[in-house]
């Protein structure tokens, strides 16, 4: 199967790679920017564009890997001369019926992982979530995919959706917190590495248990003496101290609705 990829940031480094590892011929990069679309063409030993009408035709799979706002803005254009292509989007909270008008063949490939391009992927762990136009398309997905990972999930746009709010929760909102944590540190001399294992042991615990149970703190059992001394030492940062009220009345509410 011969690729193109649309886009050269976090998600397709990491996809043009292990679609290449996995025999996969990928026949161009396509960026708005020189530099992203070179480095990456030079990554993978193929060429690039930065010009939409350069992009090759001859593809079987387009993978689009674009911030949302691109996405909606380029697919007219991306498609143009392309109808009878194969295109799929990588997006968690984009829906397949974007393409819906402009194409006959598309679908999904999301790859619920966090990218980063200076950090390996170990793909066999990654998840992912596929959706399809129709029967033939969803079975060239689940193969590929199934190339990379043994966990391919069939799952809805609305599905999707609720997945991608979940990742947030859990990745996005998660490394927020490390990132304040990380500030309340550094303000009293205390470097962030004090804070890996318990970060580490935090997270094998839910491979584990359920997260409910895994929770421990002050705010579990709403301990109003120790949660009040937090509140006292960030006083002179009213954001974080409102945040730290909000998610600790937010676990011991949690934790009341389970029980």
């Amino acid at each position: 199967m011969k690729i193109v990829l649309i886009g050269a940031g976090n998600v397709a480094t990491h996809l043009g790679s292990a679609l290449q590892q996995a025999g996969y011929e990928l026949l161009q990069v396509y960026s708005r920017t020189e530099e992203s679309a070179s480095v990456l063409a030079r990554k993978l030993s193929t060429g690039y564009t930065v010009s939409i009408e350069g992009i090759r035709r001859d593809a079987d799979l387009y993978i689009v890997a674009l911030k949302d706002s691109a996405l909606q803005e380029l697919l007219p254009l991306l498609v143009k001369g392309r109808e009878q292509a194969f295109f799929v989007h990588t997006a968690g909270s984009m829906p397949m019926e974007l393409w819906k008008g402009h194409l006959s063949r598309y679908g999904v490939l999301y790859p619920m992982q966090t990218f980063s391009k200076q950090r390996e992927v170990d793909f066999a762990t990654v998840p992912f979530f596929i959706e399809a136009s129709g029967a033939a398309e969803l079975d060239v997905l689940r193969e590929l995919a199934g190339k990379l990972s043994p966990k391919v999930y069939e799952v809805t746009s609305e599905q999707r959706k609720y997945l991608h709010i979940a990742a947030v929760f859990a990745c996005n909102f998660a490394n927020h917190m490390y990132a304040l944590s990380a500030h309340v540190l550094e303000q009293h001399g205390i470097p962030f590495e004090v804070m890996l294992s318990l970060i580490d042991e935090t997270a094998k615990k839910v491979h584990e248990l359920p997260p409910v149970q895994a929770q421990t703190g002050p705010a579990i059992r709403y301990d109003e003496n120790v949660i009040g001394k937090h509140l006292d030492l960030l006083a002179g940062e009213p954001d974080v101290q409102e945040l730290y009220e909000k998610i600790s009345k937010s676990i011991y509410n949690n934790r009341l609705r389970k029980d």
